[in-house]
Protein backbone atom coordinates (compact mmCIF):
# COMPACT_ATOMS: atom_id res chain seq x y z
CA UNK A 1 0.00 0.00 0.00
CA UNK A 2 2.81 2.43 0.87
CA UNK A 3 4.29 2.03 -2.61
CA UNK A 4 1.06 2.92 -4.45
CA UNK A 5 1.33 6.72 -4.10
CA UNK A 6 5.01 6.63 -5.11
CA UNK A 7 4.30 4.51 -8.16
CA UNK A 8 1.40 6.75 -9.11
CA UNK A 9 3.56 9.86 -8.68
CA UNK A 10 6.37 8.19 -10.61
CA UNK A 11 4.00 7.38 -13.45
CA UNK A 12 2.67 10.93 -13.43
CA UNK A 13 6.17 12.39 -13.53
CA UNK A 14 7.14 10.06 -16.37
CA UNK A 15 4.04 11.14 -18.29
CA UNK A 16 4.76 14.82 -17.74
CA UNK A 17 8.43 14.32 -18.70
CA UNK A 18 7.28 13.07 -22.08
CA UNK A 19 4.91 16.03 -22.55
CA UNK A 20 6.63 18.83 -20.59
CA UNK A 21 6.52 21.15 -23.61
CA UNK A 22 2.79 20.57 -23.99
CA UNK A 23 2.24 21.19 -20.26
CA UNK A 24 4.17 24.46 -20.52
CA UNK A 25 2.21 25.51 -23.61
CA UNK A 26 -1.14 24.72 -22.01
CA UNK A 27 -0.02 26.54 -18.85
CA UNK A 28 0.87 29.67 -20.86
CA UNK A 29 -2.47 29.49 -22.69
CA UNK A 30 -4.41 29.23 -19.41
CA UNK A 31 -2.47 32.16 -17.93
CA UNK A 32 -3.36 34.28 -20.98
CA UNK A 33 -7.04 33.22 -20.77
CA UNK A 34 -7.04 34.06 -17.07
CA UNK A 35 -5.54 37.51 -17.65
CA UNK A 36 -8.06 38.26 -20.41
CA UNK A 37 -10.97 37.11 -18.21
CA UNK A 38 -9.77 39.28 -15.31
CA UNK A 39 -9.24 42.25 -17.67
CA UNK A 40 -12.80 41.95 -19.00
CA UNK A 41 -14.85 40.19 -16.31
CA UNK A 42 -18.27 41.20 -17.65
CA UNK A 43 -17.57 39.78 -21.11
CA UNK A 44 -16.16 36.55 -19.67
CA UNK A 45 -19.09 36.27 -17.23
CA UNK A 46 -21.60 36.73 -20.05
CA UNK A 47 -19.73 34.14 -22.15
CA UNK A 48 -19.83 31.64 -19.28
CA UNK A 49 -23.55 32.28 -18.78
CA UNK A 50 -24.27 31.82 -22.48
CA UNK A 51 -22.23 28.59 -22.59
CA UNK A 52 -23.97 27.17 -19.51
CA UNK A 53 -27.33 28.02 -21.09
CA UNK A 54 -26.38 26.28 -24.34
CA UNK A 55 -25.22 23.19 -22.45
CA UNK A 56 -28.48 23.17 -20.46
CA UNK A 57 -30.47 23.23 -23.71
CA UNK A 58 -28.49 20.29 -25.10
CA UNK A 59 -28.80 18.39 -21.81
CA UNK A 60 -32.53 19.06 -21.56
CA UNK A 61 -33.18 17.90 -25.12
CA UNK A 62 -31.19 14.75 -24.38
CA UNK A 63 -33.29 14.11 -21.28
CA UNK A 64 -36.49 14.55 -23.28
CA UNK A 65 -35.29 11.97 -25.83
CA UNK A 66 -34.51 9.60 -22.98
CA UNK A 67 -37.97 10.19 -21.52
CA UNK A 68 -39.64 9.30 -24.83
CA UNK A 69 -37.50 6.15 -24.95
CA UNK A 70 -38.78 4.98 -21.57
CA UNK A 71 -42.34 6.26 -21.99
CA UNK A 72 -42.67 10.03 -21.62
CA UNK A 73 -46.13 9.97 -20.12
CA UNK A 74 -45.64 6.92 -17.98
CA UNK A 75 -42.45 5.92 -16.26
CA UNK A 76 -40.46 8.73 -17.90
CA UNK A 77 -42.79 11.62 -17.02
CA UNK A 78 -40.48 13.10 -14.37
CA UNK A 79 -37.46 12.76 -16.65
CA UNK A 80 -39.40 14.51 -19.42
CA UNK A 81 -40.51 17.35 -17.13
CA UNK A 82 -36.97 17.86 -15.85
CA UNK A 83 -35.72 17.91 -19.44
CA UNK A 84 -38.30 20.53 -20.42
CA UNK A 85 -37.39 22.61 -17.36
CA UNK A 86 -33.71 22.39 -18.29
CA UNK A 87 -34.44 23.49 -21.89
CA UNK A 88 -36.55 26.44 -20.69
CA UNK A 89 -33.86 27.52 -18.19
CA UNK A 90 -31.20 27.15 -20.88
CA UNK A 91 -33.17 29.30 -23.35
CA UNK A 92 -33.62 31.90 -20.62
CA UNK A 93 -29.87 31.96 -19.96
CA UNK A 94 -29.04 32.25 -23.66
CA UNK A 95 -31.66 34.92 -24.39
CA UNK A 96 -31.20 36.91 -21.15
CA UNK A 97 -27.54 36.39 -20.23
CA UNK A 98 -27.29 39.57 -18.10
CA UNK A 99 -30.22 38.54 -15.88
CA UNK A 100 -28.92 34.97 -15.70
CA UNK A 101 -25.48 36.31 -14.77
CA UNK A 102 -27.07 38.23 -11.91
CA UNK A 103 -28.83 35.08 -10.69
CA UNK A 104 -25.60 33.09 -10.88
CA UNK A 105 -23.82 35.83 -8.93
CA UNK A 106 -26.40 35.70 -6.12
CA UNK A 107 -26.08 31.92 -6.00
CA UNK A 108 -22.29 32.27 -5.84
CA UNK A 109 -22.52 34.79 -2.97
CA UNK A 110 -24.81 32.48 -0.99
CA UNK A 111 -22.54 29.52 -1.71
CA UNK A 112 -19.44 31.39 -0.48
CA UNK A 113 -21.21 32.56 2.68
CA UNK A 114 -22.45 29.07 3.56
CA UNK A 115 -19.12 27.46 2.63
CA UNK A 116 -17.21 30.04 4.68
CA UNK A 117 -19.33 29.43 7.77
CA UNK A 118 -18.97 25.67 7.33
CA UNK A 119 -15.19 25.98 6.95
CA UNK A 120 -14.99 28.15 10.09
CA UNK A 121 -16.94 25.58 12.10
CA UNK A 122 -14.67 22.81 10.77
CA UNK A 123 -11.56 24.85 11.63
CA UNK A 124 -12.63 25.43 15.21
CA UNK A 125 -13.54 21.75 15.46
CA UNK A 126 -10.03 20.79 14.30
CA UNK A 127 -8.30 23.11 16.80
CA UNK A 128 -5.56 22.60 18.14
CA UNK A 129 -4.43 20.15 15.44
CA UNK A 130 -1.72 21.27 13.03
CA UNK A 131 -3.10 23.12 10.04
CA UNK A 132 -6.28 24.33 11.72
CA UNK A 133 -5.11 27.92 11.21
CA UNK A 134 -5.02 27.41 7.44
CA UNK A 135 -8.56 26.06 7.59
CA UNK A 136 -9.58 29.11 9.64
CA UNK A 137 -7.95 31.51 7.17
CA UNK A 138 -9.62 29.76 4.23
CA UNK A 139 -13.01 30.02 5.97
CA UNK A 140 -12.54 33.71 6.75
CA UNK A 141 -11.51 34.53 3.16
CA UNK A 142 -14.38 32.49 1.70
CA UNK A 143 -16.93 34.13 4.01
CA UNK A 144 -15.59 37.63 3.29
CA UNK A 145 -15.70 36.98 -0.45
CA UNK A 146 -19.35 35.92 -0.17
CA UNK A 147 -20.23 38.98 1.89
CA UNK A 148 -18.42 41.30 -0.55
CA UNK A 149 -20.25 39.81 -3.54
CA UNK A 150 -23.59 39.98 -1.68
CA UNK A 151 -23.15 43.57 -0.47
CA UNK A 152 -22.06 44.80 -3.90
CA UNK A 153 -24.96 43.16 -5.70
CA UNK A 154 -26.17 43.99 -8.38
CA UNK A 155 -22.86 45.64 -9.32
CA UNK A 156 -21.00 42.43 -8.43
CA UNK A 157 -22.95 40.66 -11.17
CA UNK A 158 -20.80 42.51 -13.67
CA UNK A 159 -17.48 41.29 -12.27
CA UNK A 160 -17.76 38.34 -9.87
CA UNK A 161 -18.20 35.33 -12.18
CA UNK A 162 -15.73 36.52 -14.81
CA UNK A 163 -13.11 37.59 -12.27
CA UNK A 164 -13.31 34.34 -10.32
CA UNK A 165 -13.10 32.35 -13.56
CA UNK A 166 -10.08 34.41 -14.59
CA UNK A 167 -8.33 33.90 -11.26
CA UNK A 168 -8.97 30.15 -11.47
CA UNK A 169 -7.58 29.95 -15.03
CA UNK A 170 -4.58 32.08 -14.06
CA UNK A 171 -3.77 29.91 -11.04
CA UNK A 172 -4.29 26.64 -12.94
CA UNK A 173 -2.10 27.88 -15.77
CA UNK A 174 0.64 29.05 -13.41
CA UNK A 175 0.61 25.70 -11.60
CA UNK A 176 0.78 23.73 -14.86
CA UNK A 177 3.50 26.02 -16.20
CA UNK A 178 5.51 25.63 -12.98
CA UNK A 179 5.18 21.84 -12.95
CA UNK A 180 6.05 21.57 -16.63
CA UNK A 181 9.15 23.76 -16.27
CA UNK A 182 10.28 21.97 -13.10
CA UNK A 183 9.86 18.55 -14.69
CA UNK A 184 11.62 19.67 -17.85
CA UNK A 185 14.61 21.10 -15.97
CA UNK A 186 14.82 18.27 -13.46
CA UNK A 187 13.78 15.34 -15.65
CA UNK A 188 17.20 13.69 -15.65
CA UNK A 189 17.66 14.10 -11.89
CA UNK A 190 14.20 12.69 -11.11
CA UNK A 191 14.65 9.75 -13.47
CA UNK A 192 17.99 8.77 -11.99
CA UNK A 193 16.77 8.82 -8.35
CA UNK A 194 13.69 6.66 -8.98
Amino acid sequence: MANEPQSFAGGLIEGIKEKAGTAIGVGIFLVIVGILAIASPFVSGMSITWMVGLLMIIGGISQCFLAFGVGAFGRGLMVFLMGVLMVVAGFYMVSQPAAALASMTLFLAIYFIVAGITELIAAFGARPDEGWGWMLANGVVTLLLGVIIWRQFPVSGAWAIGTLFGVKMLMSGAALLGVGMAVRSGAKGIGSTG
